[in-house]
């Protein structure tokens, strides 16, 4: 197949940019190179990988599949060319981690600075999505390994459980029930619930539990991230329940969190890795000292 790097790198920027002028100017082609080197690599695949409309560009399912493993040859590429030169001066690399928000916000940072202290020469690059994308990630071999939710039955990806933690009611220091020391499930009834979409795995792990129990909390805000449940909660808009880890640590001078019984709700992260899959030297030593410091936490 006639197809060079300057087409992957024209696609993977145009399927980023989802627009063809910003992904031009981002990797200095004029558009019409850029159309030109994106039809030769459509021509040359014998698919289309871009749907062109008028106020935007987005990927046809062929595209997205096709994604990561542009961004794998481009990187195996770039990494290559990086170790005949940097090898011999300093160890370096690249590690590619698919991680669910919680774990990317309030763990992570301490095994990546701890991480770069020791190998300030290898890059990091951290994909945080939800619990099914990281799944997704790993299995389309676009990371080295994923931090999620659970396990999973495909036989191609093994989990290894790191932590199971609590679901916590969070709510500012001001509201009423910050002075429990514990809070029931059916005790949130009448206060504005705010919750996580259907598409959330943390949604889905309170939505079995609650229901095996026969609860079903009435919700008044749906948002799709933590992250924003926490902003409604801190702008005292309502409350919510969330993963332990997904709190601020230490003394929040707005947020309070309270543990939720009856029943105890808890969710187990772990590590997935692909069945048999070897990881590099620099994904590997990174595995190392992150399994290592959040057996420490």
């Amino acid at each position: 197949m006639n197809i060079d790097l300057e087409d992957l790198s024209a696609f993977v920027a145009t399927a980023e940019m989802r627009n063809f002028g910003v992904a031009a100017e981002s990797i200095h082609l004029s558009q019409p190179a850029l159309t030109r080197r994106i039809q030769k690599l459509e021509a040359a695949l014998g698919v289309t990988l871009l749907e062109r409309t008028t106020r935007r560009v987005e990927l046809t399912a062929v595209g997205r599949d096709f994604l990561g493993r542009a961004r794998r040859l481009l990187d195996d590429f770039e990494s290559s060319l990086l170790s005949v030169r940097e090898i011999a001066e300093r160890r370096s690399g690249l590690v590619s981690i698919a991680c669910i928000p919680t774990a990317a916000y309030y763990f992570l940072p301490d095994v990546v600075r701890a991480f770069n202290e020791a190998y300030p020469a290898i890059r990091i690059r951290i994909v945080d999505d939800g619990a099914n994308e990281v799944l997704q990630a790993v299995l389309n071999r676009e990371v080295d390994f994923g931090i999620t939710l659970l396990g999973s039955d495909d036989p191609d990806v093994m989990f290894a459980p790191l932590v199971e933690e609590p679901f916590v009611l969070a709510c500012r220091k001001d509201h009423e029930l910050s002075i429990c020391p514990s809070v029931a499930w059916r005790d949130l009834a009448n206060h504005r619930f705010i919750t996580v979409g259907r598409s959330s795995g943390n949604r889905l792990i309170i939505d079995l539990a609650l229901g095996r129990a026969g609860l079903r909390p009435k919700w008044f805000y749906e948002v799709q991230h933590l992250s924003t449940s926490l902003g409604l909660v801190e702008a005292g808009l309502g409350i919510a329940a969330l993963p332990r880890m997904s709190l601020p640590s230490g003394d929040h001078p707005t947020i309070a969190s309270r543990p939720l019984v009856d029943p105890v709700v808890t969710r187990t992260v772990g590590v997935v890795r692909r069945v048999g899959a070897t990881l590099s030297p620099s994904a590997e030593r990174f595995y190392t000292m992150m399994m290592e410091r959040w057996q420490e936490r």
